[in-house]
């Protein structure tokens, strides 16, 4: 699903300067590897549901009840913590094939969202693609977009081979599937 102009360009530009302001690091990968750049190099900071980010967690939430109930009718409970994500060129950002249902989390993830904030004119490559079946779909890579899918479904960020790509990761979790 793809929710443009949930956010006004004033909140998109707030949310960038905002997940700045944390100073991202290095991610790491829920089951290391041994070579987890092979898997993902991305920058991430984690935004906590705040007075000052109140408002980004209020959206977000009635953007899941809104999407649930017209499109997946899952059992969700709420939002984990706002992931702000970022990946440079000059460092190979990626994030290869995954899914973001697993047993590493206390509670299912069950719909992943990603928020695009980077015009896509500011970089290139850093496409979030999907894996259906024998084919590869693209997301859209609007500004503002929002991308909602189940947590259960393979996707990946192709490497951003110019510029950088920055991005607000959200999850709405709850119990186990039945």
């Amino acid at each position: 699903m793809v929710w443009d102009d949930l956010f006004t360009p004033a909140e998109l530009d707030a949310l960038e300067r905002h997940g700045d302001s944390l100073m991202p690091q290095k991610a790491a990968i829920a089951a290391p590897t041994g070579d987890d750049d092979a898997v993902r190099i991305t920058q991430v900071a984690w935004i906590a549901n705040s007075p000052a980010a109140a408002p980004f967690y209020e959206k977000l939430a009635g953007a899941v009840r809104h999407l649930n109930s017209r499109f997946y009718r899952y059992d969700v409970t709420g939002l984990e913590t706002l992931q702000y994500t970022v990946y440079h060129a000059d460092q190979g950002g990626h994030y290869h094939w995954h899914m973001d249902y697993g047993i590493h989390n206390p509670r299912p993830r069950k719909i992943s969202m990603t928020l695009q904030l980077t015009d896509p004119a500011r970089y290139e490559g850093g496409d979030l693609q999907f894996q259906a079946g024998h084919t590869t779909a693209s997301a859209p890579r609007r500004r503002g977009a929002l991308i909602a899918f189940p947590s259960f479904i393979l996707h990946r960020v192709t490497p951003v081979t110019a510029g950088t790509r920055k991005s607000l990761v959200a999850w709405a979790a709850g119990p186990d599937f039945r």
